[in-house]
């Protein structure tokens, strides 16, 4: 049996615990501050520190990067403690071939741009503040994943 055969190998209960910790946080975010904490928007802001192209010089990058740049090393912060929390040790790995992890990273960062939005930011920020072009992108990503899951499922297995 492969990996791509076993649905969720390693568990399921601390997917379940870090998407109430992401739901809970980005509400908690929006709650206290107004501001929506969807990733592609921390990724653009924070290269707007380095790169000149116009893209990045919009004010709503350059005015925001500080905060999105806290929120970003707060999350980074979070998997460290989860790390720590859970004894440290070595990193848990995959079957997946690394240049197929770094494709998928390049199709994935695409249709970030694409779609003005990732997929949590449009499933979590989008979907909570109820808006209608956010319901649909989750819905093409859901139809894409399924339907691409199946396809490689089918391929490999």
């Amino acid at each position: 049996m492969t990996i791509f055969q076993i649905p969720f190998p390693l568990g399921w209960q601390h997917y379940l615990l870090g998407g109430l910790c992401v739901g809970g946080g980005v509400a908690l975010l929006f709650a206290l501050t107004g501001r929506i904490g969807g990733m592609s928007t921390v990724f653009s802001s924070t290269w707007s520190y380095a790169l000149r192209r116009p893209f990045f010089r919009q004010a709503r990058l350059v005015d925001s990067r500080g905060w999105r740049l806290e929120y970003a090393l707060g999350l980074m912060l979070g998997a460290f403690v989860w790390w720590l929390w859970r004894g440290g040790g070595v990193a848990e790995s995959t079957g997946v071939p690394w240049w197929l992890l770094l494709l998928g990273g390049f199709v994935a960062g695409y249709g970030a741009r694409l779609g003005n939005g990732c997929t949590s930011g449009h499933g979590i920020c989008g979907l909570g503040s109820l808006q209608w072009p956010s319901a649909l992108a989750v819905l093409t990503f859901m139809a894409t994943a399924f339907l691409t899951a199946n396809l490689v499922t089918r391929w490999i297995v």
